[in-house]
């Protein structure tokens, strides 16, 4: 059947309320608030458009946001956007993803990185 939809018959792709929360996108000047400030622990992947690997794991990025919702933040940040930032956290490859706790780095990924073991991480980081 795919992905069309007939009159009176329901679409197979999921819709918004069912895959749940997205990614946020941050720009550099809402770092600081959204990421340091955050009272829960937040997750950011810096990642760029042009980036295959980064495109390749943002599905596992969108699931940890959908299953962790209300939990952590998770959001995304275009490094091509932010130097700075970027600078600031001394990236060197893409995709990134910073795991923050109280305004502090405690974990980090670097590379094409399965769902388990992002999904792991934040899960130990939770306690």
């Amino acid at each position: 059947m795919g992905w069309f939809k007939r009159s009176g018959e329901k679409n197979d792709q999921p819709d918004q309320a069912e895959r749940g929360a997205e990614p946020r996108h941050i720009t550099a000047e809402e770092f600081d608030t959204v990421i340091l400030e955050s009272q829960i622990p937040a997750i950011v992947d810096f990642w760029a458009e042009w980036c295959g690997p980064c495109r390749a794991i943002a599905p596992a990025v969108s699931r940890l946001a959908a299953e962790f919702d209300g939990r952590a933040l998770v959001a995304k940040l275009n490094t091509d956007d932010c130097p700075d930032i970027v600078m600031r956290y001394g990236i060197m490859g893409i995709p990134t993803l910073i795991y923050f706790k109280d305004g502090i780095e405690v974990d980090r990924v670097v590379g094409l990185t399965g769902y388990p073991t992002l999904k792991g991480k934040l899960e130990r980081l939770l306690g």
